[in-house]
């Protein structure tokens, strides 16, 4: 994995969630590969996603487009920042699919790109 950064400020990380949100909206490789390092990892519970390298992540982002469909929104609260690392909680409204509580840990580089994305994605009920 890349070298991370000593400290990230909460600039960084709303940056980063803005540019996530235009991701998900745009689902445009380019887009989606702005967010994370070449060596990146994204893994995601209870579900089994392991992505590793933006490629998979790239790919495996892309594979979802159906979640997306007949609207989606995004409510989100940065927790906690220490060193490199933020953990963000959130619900994510889906017109399909029904409301998601979200719970990511986020370890950035210098760049302010993620090396590591660990999300806790549980449904409402």
């Amino acid at each position: 994995m890349n070298a991370t950064t000593e400290s990230i400020t909460a600039a960084t990380v709303n940056a980063w969630i803005e540019q996530y949100l235009v991701a998900w909206h745009s689902n445009e490789p380019s887009d989606i590969a702005e967010l994370f390092t070449p060596d990146a990892e994204y893994h995601e519970s209870p579900y089994s996603t392991h992505w590793i390298g933006r490629d998979e992540i790239i790919a495996g982002w892309r594979g979802r487009w159906d979640w997306q469909q007949g609207g989606w929104t995004f409510e989100h609260t940065t927790q906690s920042i220490e060193g490199d690392t933020a953990v963000v909680t959130g619900v994510g409204h889906y017109a399909e699919l029904g409301d998601f509580d979200n719970h990511w840990t986020l370890t950035f580089d210098n760049s302010g790109r993620c090396v590591r994305f660990s999300m806790i994605n549980s449904e409402q009920e």
